[in-house]
């Protein structure tokens, strides 16, 4: 259903249709839109809204209900100062070599102009940090991104996993009855975690990277033939994607030719090119991306955090605790403070 959004401008008001409903009608198709009204292009869009307004997190590829507007709403547009041109050169391919020659190591850039933080490649492309809502379904944006899907499919992906493999998923492993399990990862406030990914590299016939921020330790999870029947064994172990951990929270890392290129330029999955981790380029620009990200302090220790369950208000410490409260409670909304 199409709900319709105020604009408003340096000159004047517009009304625009938006399609809420639709996953497949992105934050890009609102910008599109914005710039046909206003002449102003999506990187020099400063949008805000709601009362007092607030600044809308933009992520270009993700659906416009990430944006949490509503029919009725106001759009407030400011013009943001255009950012310096990348050195001119000829867009590059956005596959990947999977041999790449021999490179000096990749020099992290912490994207003092305003831009995405991201690490310049042995091959001259960046691996580029893509942030996604802090909005408790962080992995899955970051997978949806990654497999140009929605949150809302990634979601049903997993439950539809659990419930066709009960043997894999029981009651034991996810520590709950598997249909109470998958009835709460279908709700958006439910976080996801380590078991998602395993049921996603299955179904995707893809590896997921996950690199933690605080230590640079790299979580890796395997897609498996067993539990995906129709993935080719050459599919299963020939490929893989990149998620940035920070304790609490998922974003995606992915290529591009330069740092501030639009999405559709963005490399998403990548071919393993070898097992050692100090020679696979992408695998040492993703702990250099972990590094600057650390020394920023943008992780948390979730082992010593203090958090808030959202529906009780009952104080936690720790992931730890939240796991227990929500096994004795059912309650699973919680918030750091």
């Amino acid at each position: 259903m199409a709900g319709v959004v105020r604009l408003r401008h340096s000159a004047g008001v517009a009304s625009l249709q938006v399609p809420f409903d639709d996953d497949t009608f992105t934050v890009a198709h609102l910008q599109r839109k914005i710039a046909e009204v206003t002449g102003i292009g999506a990187a020099q869009q400063h949008l805000k809204a709601g009362y007092p307004p607030r600044d809308l997190h933009l992520v270009a590829d993700l659906p416009v209900s990430s944006l949490g507007l509503r029919s009725g709403d106001q759009i407030i547009l400011s013009a943001a100062a255009p950012p310096v041109p990348a050195a001119s050169r000829p867009p590059q391919s956005t596959s990947a070599p999977r041999h790449p020659a021999p490179a000096p190591a990749p020099r992290p850039q912490a994207g003092g102009d305003g831009g995405p933080v991201h690490v310049a490649t042995a091959d001259g492309s960046f691996l580029v940090h893509r942030v996604v809502p802090d909005d408790n379904s962080c992995l899955f944006s970051s997978i949806a991104l990654i497999f140009n899907s929605s949150p809302a499919n990634i979601r049903q992906i997993v439950a539809d996993a659990i419930q066709r493999d009960p043997d894999t998923y029981s009651e034991p492993i996810l520590g709950m009855p598997p249909a109470k399990y998958t009835a709460a990862i279908l709700r958006p406030a439910t976080w996801g975690g380590a078991i998602e990914l395993a049921v996603l590299a299955a179904h995707f016939a893809t590896r997921i990277d996950s690199v933690d921020v605080e230590t640079g330790r790299i979580d890796r999870f395997e897609p498996s033939s067993t539990t995906n029947p129709t993935a080719s064994i050459t599919s299963a172990s020939g490929n893989r994607c990149i998620l940035v951990y920070s304790g609490i929270h998922y974003d995606a890392a992915t290529l591009a030719p330069m740092p501030d290129a639009d999405p559709e330029w963005h490399q998403t999955v990548f071919p393993i090119t070898s097992d050692d981790d100090a020679s696979d380029p992408i695998t040492v620009a993703a702990k250099q991306l972990a590094g600057i990200l650390r020394a920023r302090r943008q992780y948390t220790n979730t082992a010593t955090f203090d958090l808030r369950c959202e529906q009780c208000n009952q104080g936690l410490k720790g992931e730890k605790g939240a796991r227990a409260h929500a096994e004795q409670t059912g309650h699973t909304r919680f918030g750091e403070y």
